[in-house]
């Protein structure tokens, strides 16, 4: 389990790329501090599993379907990712209960500019949007943000708002983003379950 506080911005630095998978290699500081073989740590919001570490630079072995199913698919080096490990016990829960399992891939639509933050709209598959609404938690590249704003749910491209704090905009990747840009997003799980149960009783 994720919260969705960025802990640092790491880069990935190799991408090998297999017949069905990839082994990614990136370099990060503070999640390695206290990292073991078969952690998890969060990767623009993809769970992923520490397969190796060699000074600062850690790998993970990413599977077809996650290379498919997330941005990661089209990630190369150089690339700054967004890193959480996952939570502990003692762990404070500043964002939202996060699994870092990528629900669909969103794209940014425009960004508008404040004094002191700023509004991005950002267009998501059409099967997510029922997930998504108006002060409601979402995942964006595994940062917990609060929705702003949403379109009606039935548009042939449904978008939603999010309002970026500065802190947001310095210390993770989507300071940088741009218009067109793919994004991962993974919506609330609570309401994926309440779907399926309610669903299963009729």
């Amino acid at each position: 389990m994720f919260t969705g506080i960025v802990e640092e911005v790491g880069t990935l630095v190799v991408r090998e790329d297999q017949s069905d998978a990839a082994v990614l290699r990136i370099r990060a500081t503070r999640v390695l501090e206290d990292v073991s073989l078969g952690d998890s740590i969060a990767v623009n919001g993809v769970c992923l599993t520490v397969t190796g570490v060699s000074g600062d630079v850690w790998s993970t072995d990413v599977m077809a379907e996650t290379l498919s199913r997330s941005s990661l698919g089209r990630a190369g080096a150089g690339e700054p990712v967004n890193l959480e490990r996952a939570v502990t016990p003692h762990t404070r829960l500043g964002g939202h209960m996060m699994q870092g399992h990528v629900d669909g891939v969103g794209r940014i639509l425009a960004r508008d500019p404040g004094e002191h933050w700023e509004v991005v709209r950002i267009a998501l598959p059409s099967g997510l949007a029922r997930y998504v609404v108006e002060k409601g938690s979402i995942a964006v590249d595994g940062v917990s943000l609060t929705v702003s704003a949403v379109s009606a749910a039935d548009l042939p491209e449904p978008w939603f708002e999010v309002s970026l704090i500065p802190t947001t905009l310095r210390e993770t990747t989507l300071g940088a983003r741009a218009p067109g840009e793919p994004v991962n997003l993974e919506v609330d799980v609570i309401a994926k379950y309440v779907e399926r149960l309610l669903g299963a009783s009729r």
